[in-house]
């Protein structure tokens, strides 16, 4: 399927324009004068650790530990994670470690 000129603009404008919306609306709805709602602030501080929570649930939903390796790449990668987190305190750091670390034991030990 091929999108004429017109759908075309018309694609690239909707995209921008929800873009900026989602960039733009926070700072409309609470602007710097104003305090920040409580509501706002406890969403700040308890979703990052449920997102976190729910991106660890969803990474181990498919490891059997039963079958293959038996799950031992997650869990070293998740040592990993852990001592980096409390090691360096930098999330990309713990992530980018992790992930490293996962991607070499299962590309070169766990085959």
């Amino acid at each position: 399927m091929t999108m004429s000129i017109g759908q075309q603009i018309i694609t690239i404008g909707v995209v921008v324009f929800g873009t900026m919306l989602t960039r733009f609306l926070p700072f409309i709805l609470f602007p710097e004068n104003k305090p920040t709602p409580k509501y706002v602030q406890y969403l700040g501080k308890v979703l990052p650790s449920a997102v976190l929570g729910m991106l660890v649930i969803y990474c181990l939903k498919d490891v059997n530990i039963l079958t293959g390796s038996h799950g031992v790449p997650e869990l070293i990668a998740i040592v990993v994670i852990v001592v980096l987190h409390f090691w360096k305190k930098q999330m990309l750091i713990s992530i980018a470690g992790g992930t490293i670390v996962y991607m070499l034991l299962v590309q070169l030990i766990f085959i």
